[in-house]
């Protein structure tokens, strides 16, 4: 194997992904594991992180590893505390240190960002903004982070202005499976048709959407819904209901979906039929240039 002068970490609820860095911020090796902060004890953070790149330390050295996401939450690792919006998305003296045993570990935590006026935070949302800021020295607008809770957030002169949450990934999980509607969904892909007319519908009768979500359970038992219609109906009554509540967000701005895959995908359609043109970057590269941009800070700082 290469060397690896620094490893970087994007550990979520659900999942945890690692990079080994080489000279020239050249990724050298890559890993990933379920072993995401929803499954771990404070105890079980350093054995998950040894088990997913333990043969890549060294063995008379210590490696400096910059992590970002709810390994920093109060549940994570290390509680690393919210900065205050408006700020700049990642700074490298606001960081927390784990304890660790074992001495090749070097870890560093990247703080969240909290809003005070309404109540928000995101963590690791802010890693991600910072590299694309990176990328993108000048962005005045809106970007948008599809996600489990996604986030819709204001950027300007560098900074996170302001930012909203939605849950509509969690409501759609839950819906799917646990509520009445769970007997009218399979696995079926969405009718995109179906979704965009949802979408519009629903953006401009945002007050009908309780209704409009029993309605798909009703229009399966007496006409028949297909499967494929009834996820469409349901994907774009949630979506739409947040595109309707994030309006001043979108409308006339810059917008950038930050995301891979169908979610991503999903969003842009959303916003196609709301007559929105988005552009569309790459989550896992944004996700490892604001690691790295925090490494060289980090590294710097310290040297």
């Amino acid at each position: 194997m290469k060397t690896i002068d620094w490893i970087a970490l994007d550990w979520g609820t659900s999942n945890l992904r690692a990079w080994g860095i080489g000279a020239d911020d050249r990724i050298v090796a890559e890993a990933a594991s379920d072993q995401g902060m929803g499954r771990l004890e404070r105890a079980g953070f350093e054995p998950a992180l040894l088990a997913l790149i333990d043969g890549w330390l060294p063995q008379r050295r210590r490696t400096l590893v910059i992590a970002c996401g709810m390994v920093g939450a109060r549940q994570g690792w290390v509680e690393a505390p919210y900065r205050q919006a408006p700020c700049a998305p990642v700074l490298s003296d606001a960081i927390a240190t784990p304890d660790t045993e074992d001495p090749r570990l070097a870890v560093k935590v990247l703080p969240g960002i909290k809003q005070l006026d309404p109540p928000d935070v995101m963590r690791g949302e802010e890693t991600q903004i910072a590299g694309f800021l990176t990328d993108n020295e000048t962005f005045e607008g809106t970007l948008c982070l599809p996600g489990t809770h996604t986030k819709w957030v204001r950027i300007a002169g560098g900074e996170i202005v302001r930012f909203k949450t939605f849950m509509t990934g969690e409501l759609f999980h839950l819906l799917a499976t646990q509520s009445v509607l769970r007997h009218s969904l399979d696995d079926a892909a969405l009718d995109t048709a179906e979704f965009a007319g949802t979408v519009a519908a629903t953006a401009a009768e945002a007050h009908r959407f309780a209704e409009r979500l029993f309605a798909i359970r009703a229009e399966g038992l007496v006409r028949g819904l297909t499967a494929a219609t009834a996820k469409a109906r349901l994907s774009g009554t949630l979506i739409g209901s947040e595109l309707a509540a994030a309006r001043d967000f979108w409308t006339d701005q810059n917008l950038v979906i930050v995301g891979n895959g169908a979610q991503a995908e999903t969003y842009a359609a959303a916003l196609r039929a709301l007559g929105q043109s988005p552009r569309m970057t790459d989550a896992s590269h944004v996700t490892l240039r604001g690691l790295t941009s925090a490494y060289h800070h980090i590294a710097g700082a310290s040297a």
